[in-house]
């Protein structure tokens, strides 16, 4: 039932003239254009001749997050035309074969807008961020957690905070829960796994609160070291997995979960951690077990559960946290967008329209030339989990 929903979507978006679905509010009022940007597959998914689905009974999982970040969109889009608020809005197939996205965004589908919302990829983020600094509106970046190169552009807006700002955001969490404890960074060789060091002593060196006793220890990626040694029986040990691996993370959070009887352990892990379900098993139980987002939402409030109901209604499936995070951008910035009008670049920070997250948005500034680079969230939630429960939000 949930994959015929999910095609009745996608030949809705298909079969509309230019591959590009436009949904309006219903207003007399003069309607602002807003261009979202998503990857829905639809080339892939159905043979161009006869328009027949490609996947027969199966509904490929690559397909999901785009499709269901448009799903939230037009969720708001719904709310906004009760309110009757006057938006024109386009959304544009990032996978399709016969437009690329400069066409796209020469189209006449195009032409006037005022906000662009993208859920992209490095390149595509280079190509919308350039487009909206010559059209001098936001680009509200949704999904990719870095700048892919970009600096000196106004009209960039980061939501999915940048792994320099969890960083960040990781020592002043330990600097203000766990000021005088010792942490333990476990790290394996690599590049990624070297800036985030440089990240983190970047912060030791700029704080001017008490600096953290942190003590960095090199471990095998294949067949980590016996933790044992760095562990206190009379304490809580706190340690931090200074690596994006997720497997070297999970070896490491099997080990203290595995002498959890005898140690008590905090281990804090990065932003990838939000998605690993493993966690969950018996294998990582107890210790408590800390990760970032710059996303919550705590799907307990009534907007929440009417958007899961019609969700669920329509898709007969639950809503993934790209319907949310479709619904907020959509709504938040679009209601932004008619307070603000030509102004909305220079106001994006606002903290007006809040759905389900507090947002933060700051400029980040060249430390040399203290020009603007661009915006990021620099908001972040730190969920404690234990068991595989939620124990605690900060």
């Amino acid at each position: 039932m949930a994959q015929k929903a999910f095609f009745t979507v996608l030949l809705a978006v298909f079969f509309f003239p230019g591959r590009q679905l436009q949904a309006q509010t219903d207003s007399v009022s003069p309607k602002h254009r807003v261009l979202v940007f998503t990857p829905l597959y639809l080339d892939s998914a159905f043979d161009k001749t006869t328009g027949d689905y490609r996947y027969g009974k199966q509904f490929p999982r690559f397909i999901n997050p785009g499709l269901e970040f448009y799903e939230g969109v037009q969720l708001a889009l719904d709310t906004l035309n009760e309110e009757k608020v006057p938006l024109e809005v386009s959304i544009f197939d990032t996978r399709c074969s016969t437009h690329t996205m400069d066409q796209q965004l020469s189209s006449p589908e195009a032409a006037g807008a005022g906000l662009i919302i993208g859920y992209v990829t490095p390149a595509e983020e280079r190509v919308l961020a350039a487009a909206a600094l010559r059209k001098s509106i936001p680009f509200i970046n949704v999904n990719l957690p870095n700048d892919a190169g970009i600096s000196g552009n106004p009209s960039l807006v980061i939501l999915n905070s940048t792994l320099k700002t969890h960083c960040e955001g990781i020592y002043h969490f330990l600097q203000r829960y766990y000021p005088v404890s010792s942490v333990t960074v476990f790290r394996k060789t690599g590049t990624m796994e070297d800036k985030l060091k440089a990240y983190l002593t970047d912060m030791e060196k700029a704080t001017n609160g008490v600096k953290l006793k942190m003590k960095y220890v090199n471990l095998d990626e294949n067949n980590p070291a016996d933790l044992r040694q760095y562990l206190d029986s009379d304490r809580l040990n706190i340690s931090v997995v200074g690596s994006l691996d997720e497997n070297f993370g999970k070896k490491i959070a099997m080990q203290l979960s595995a002498f959890s009887e005898t140690y008590t352990s905090l281990l804090i892990g990065m932003p990838t951690w939000d998605g690993i379900t493993d966690f969950n098993k018996k294998d990582y139980k107890g210790i408590d077990i800390v990760y970032s987002t710059p996303f919550y939402a705590n799907k307990a409030d009534s907007l929440s559960n009417t958007i899961s109901d019609n969700f669920n209604s329509a898709m007969f499936a639950r809503p993934s946290d790209m319907v949310f995070r479709g619904y907020e951008c959509m709504y938040r910035f679009g209601k932004l967008l008619i307070e603000k009008d030509s102004n909305l670049v220079s106001s994006i920070g606002e903290k007006k329209y809040k759905v389900f997250t507090d947002f933060d948005i700051q400029p980040v500034l060249n430390r040399q030339t203290l020009s603007l680079e661009y915006f990021e969230n620099k908001k972040l939630y730190f969920i404690k989990k234990a068991d595989g429960v939620v124990k605690q939000v900060y």
